[in-house]
């Protein structure tokens, strides 16, 4: 019995596995031996690559390729158009089948439209890519990174919210009201959230 739901126009190869609750929509294309969460949202135009894993309540918007050795996380979001590559130094004429890096989406990342992930660097659980950004070194957890090429510009909540940390090096998210702390260049949440889940 198939548990999730799939437009009649999306293709999705054998071996793949998906789990129950998620939606594929129209012309996107799941290759073979991926592995699909559970209620996870693929957009319109998607293309999930062979050997792709993405964790539960990942939200992937249209026109979206996930290239082979991408790797991510539950409550991951990739914005529209966003673009992973899996060769560092690709050739029409060489065949780098064998040579993928690959790239890890920590939990709860967003990255933003029309943004691209160079291979090999990971991004950090919770960080925020802005729209347009061209990631080329590793993300920190909780860092907000902007710009071509991308540089870190502050810190974000686990709800999306900036945060900005005083002389003690805590801060407050606007939305939660969970405490934060900055120190060490890390950033780490000290009070558990009572609201419910997002």
């Amino acid at each position: 019995m198939i548990r999730y739901k799939a437009h009649e126009t999306a293709v999705i190869d054998n071996g793949s596995r998906i789990g129950k609750g998620t939606t594929i929509w129209h012309f996107s294309h799941i290759m073979s031996n991926c592995i699909i969460g559970e209620n996870c949202n693929i957009g319109q135009n998607v293309v999930v690559s062979p050997d792709v894993i993405l964790g539960n309540n990942v939200k992937v918007q249209n026109n979206v390729s996930i290239y082979t050795g991408v790797i991510c996380e539950d409550d991951v979001f990739l914005g529209p158009s966003m673009v992973f590559t899996n060769v560092i130094n690709p050739r029409s004429a060489i065949n780098r089948k064998t040579q993928f890096t690959k790239t890890i989406v920590e939990k709860g990342a967003s990255i933003g439209a029309n943004a691209t992930i160079v291979c090999g660097n990971n991004i950090g659980a919770f960080s925020f890519i802005g729209a347009g950004a061209v990631v080329v070194k590793e993300v920190l957890p909780y860092a907000l990174v902007v710009g071509n090429p991308s540089k870190q510009i502050g810190w974000i909540s686990e709800y999306g919210h900036r945060l900005n940390f005083d002389e003690n090096g805590i801060a407050i998210c606007a939305e939660s009201n969970e405490e934060y702390q900055l120190k060490n260049n890390n950033v780490s949440r000290l009070k558990k959230n009572t609201k419910k889940s997002i």
